[in-house]
């Protein structure tokens, strides 16, 4: 959406759109006491993280919030994977250039060597582990799972020199009950579970969302109510279709978004829009 569009709402920016400024987000007391969980043991003492939820509950907003949070404690390194479903080679390759360690395609013992002398080292000098936030989790192999528990302790497991932010839908949470991945389950440390959010959570959400972008008056209370009973309970369905009102609405260059133009968009079952209508009586 251009500046003159925004303009017309008097809006900073787009609310409904995926890369909004984190510190626009709407942030929910579970979620706030999950990052500072991490933020206050994770990284001093090691081990897993793990968020769950369905597509769209909201996961990837917070593992952007997390991000941020660490990116601004001092001395910690946080580092993100893009890749998740490498193969080991490929996903020692990606630890080496996140990490800065020169990998040896075909010495896996160096690089896994290599990556723990760094975090050790990091580890003596910040008393911090680094931090490694893997989005998409459920896309993992197996087996590159357990190289990374494995990879991520010393000393029979008494020592944790990384800490692991894993976030995944529910086949995530099923792999993590393999047999050969039980280990991995047993050492997570603490946990969000993004649940279907209520009615209440959505509304405040999407009054969160429009204030923040400067205009909480962008739609009226009724189509505020109206689109969290239609959203199923996902963050995703609420500002996709709120989004796509936004977009409507600045074609027409209305001043605010209402009811009418929801149901326009999106009749009930049975019901045929307007515009069906008009090309069956001509």
């Amino acid at each position: 959406m251009n500046k003159k569009l925004l303009s017309l709402f008097g809006l900073k920016w787009n609310p409904f759109a995926p890369g909004i400024p984190t510190e626009a987000m709407h942030i929910t007391s579970k979620m706030e006491h999950f990052c500072w969980s991490v933020e206050s043991h994770l990284i001093r003492d090691g081990g897993f993280a793990l968020i769950t939820g369905d597509p769209g509950s909201g996961k990837s907003v917070a593992m952007r919030l997390l991000a941020d949070r660490l990116g601004r404690v001092g001395e910690v390194t946080v580092a993100s994977i893009d890749y998740p479903q490498s193969g080991v080679p490929d996903f020692y390759r990606e630890l080496g250039d996140l990490f800065g360690v020169q990998m040896r395609p075909h010495n896996r013992w160096s690089g896994f060597k290599a990556l723990r002398e760094r975090w050790q080292a990091h580890i003596e000098s910040t008393m911090i582990r680094p931090v490694l936030l893997i989005d998409e989790a459920q896309q993992m192999n197996p087996v590159v799972l357990s190289e990374l528990r494995i990879l991520s302790s010393t000393h029979f497991d008494s020592r944790i020199i990384l800490s692991i932010v894993l976030a995944g839908d529910g086949r995530l949470t099923d792999n993590l009950r393999r047999e050969e991945l039980l280990p991995l389950g047993s050492r997570v440390r603490t946990r969000l579970s993004m649940d279907p959010a209520s009615r209440d959570e959505l509304l405040a959400c999407l009054q969160h969302l429009t204030k923040s972008a400067g205009n909480a008056s962008l739609m009226t209370k009724e189509l505020m109510n109206t689109l969290c009973e239609h959203s199923a309970g996902n963050h995703r369905v609420l500002t996709n279709i709120a989004g796509e009102l936004l977009a409507v609405a600045a074609h027409r260059e209305s001043v605010q978004i209402d009811e009418k133009l929801f149901f326009e968009l999106y009749p009930s079952p049975g019901q045929q829009p307007k515009r069906s209508r008009r090309k069956a009586s001509s």
